[in-house]
């Protein structure tokens, strides 16, 4: 059987006898077909809400409203999604004064070439817009996470008489499912509040996976902050492949949010098929440009592995590592668990950047070999504890060696991160 992984913006294939492949786990929605058009979705959703009155009612007598908006880092379609919800508030208040606010969490500030990707010139160039800045921006502390960390969130959230968000939902390797409550936390958060939210107890809990949200101390948290923060009104969507909008949802955080990790669950949730090797990618371009980013698509194959098995991990990587706490987290300690243990052993308010990602690849580390297929120089990919290879032969030969079992199965997943393995 000849079976074609994404990798970058084009793809490797491989042949593998039939008699060998445990399963091919793929999820559903890139062959869902949507009844309407990306726009009418998004209009159905506002004259719909779920939980909710319609946002111009919302709005009515609100003067300062935030809309909460993706940054550069999510392939959220605003310049779709924000239009459409700016004329519902000011149908329900022509005078309010909007602002736009960014939610870039603890990434970098969104650039000015961005935003007009990101939303179009005429947005841009006619609304306000402020990038959220988790070090710098004025904050005001909204009380003790359920957690136990502190909520301290953009002053400019908590002083408005309306907020709403737009975003999108897919499975989250930590949190459950993005989307919904993520704009606040870690949106618009603090720095100090993000890291608590990640710390090495909650990234350890066994509920801290992906499609999971019951149970889930990081998903309970950022939940507790949104409803703090007065969120009252949401528009995300799902996009497939294509980033096209193929679902779209309004309304309450929790409800509507709820509606779209449900559709999300009826096409991606598949079962493992366990296997002494299992085939993984991040999706290709733009989610495997780095391995910071590929850990997402390991956790999927993480869930189908022989404990002592080998994952292949396609990812193109040609940003290298994708973040210097990350990769001397990993790099300069030659014994995983002594790191892991470093990890551990630390407070929730002691929590490093990046800690999380290097915790949960180390878990996976514990579990299984990993040969790591990218255009990464090698030494880097080494430094990671994982093994190189440049194609799917390579590797194949590889994870046979390593297994030392005959005609090893395999299980193949070609989108990694769409992709809910239980």
């Amino acid at each position: 059987m000849k079976i074609k992984f994404p990798y970058g913006k084009e793809h490797m294939s491989l042949e593998i006898p039939e008699s060998r492949i445990n399963g091919i786990l793929r999820s559903g929605l890139d062959e869902y077909k949507a009844k309407e058009s990306q726009e009418m979705l998004i209009e159905d959703a506002l004259k719909n809400p779920i939980g909710s009155k319609p946002l111009c009612q919302l709005a009515e007598g609100k003067k300062h409203v935030i809309l909460i908006a993706s940054d550069h880092t999510r392939p959220v379609p605003s310049r779709l999604i924000v239009p459409p919800m700016l004329r519902e508030i000011r149908k329900g208040n022509p005078h309010a004064e909007i602002t736009i606010l960014v939610a870039t969490g603890c990434h970098r500030e969104t650039m000015k070439t961005e935003l007009n990707n990101k939303f179009g010139k005429d947005i841009v160039e006619h609304e306000k817009i402020i990038v959220h800045d988790c070090d710098k921006a004025e904050m005001t502390r909204l009380g003790v996470l359920p957690g136990g960390g502190e909520c301290i969130l953009n002053r400019m959230v908590v002083d408005a008489d309306l907020v709403v968000s737009e975003g999108f939902i897919e499975p989250h390797f930590f949190a459950g499912f993005s989307g919904g409550r993520k704009s606040i936390l870690p949106g618009i958060a603090d720095r100090r509040t993000v890291l608590a939210n990640h710390c090495s107890e909650f990234i350890a809990d066994p509920h801290s996976r992906t499609g999971i949200m019951k149970g889930n101390p990081i998903h309970e948290d950022m939940m507790w902050a949104a409803r703090k923060a007065g969120l009252a009104f949401i528009v995300n969507v799902v996009l497939n492949e294509k980033k096209e909008v193929v679902f779209a949802i309004a309304g309450d955080v929790e409800q509507a949010h709820e509606k779209g990790c449900d559709f999300l669950n009826s096409l991606c949730r598949v079962k493992s098929k366990m296997a002494d090797i299992v085939i993984s990618t991040n999706g290709g371009y733009p989610l495997d440009q780095n391995i910071y980013q590929a850990v997402k698509g390991m956790t999927a194959a993480e869930a189908t592995v022989k404990k002592g098995g080998v994952i292949i991990m396609l990812a193109k990587s040609e940003d290298g590592h994708g973040g210097e706490n990350f990769y001397h987290q990993l790099a300069d300690e030659p014994d995983i668990n002594q790191t892991l243990n470093l990890f551990l052993s630390r407070k929730r308010e002691e929590t490093e950047p990046d800690q999380w990602q290097s915790q949960i690849l180390i878990r996976i580390l514990q579990k299984a070999r990993v040969i790591y297929i990218s255009d990464a120089p090698d030494e880097i990919v080494r430094a990671f504890h994982m093994i190189p290879a440049h194609s799917l032969e390579e590797a194949m030969c590889l994870a046979e060696f390593m297994t030392g079992i005959k005609n090893a199965s395999v299980t193949v997943i070609p989108d990694g991160v769409s992709t809910i393995v239980i």
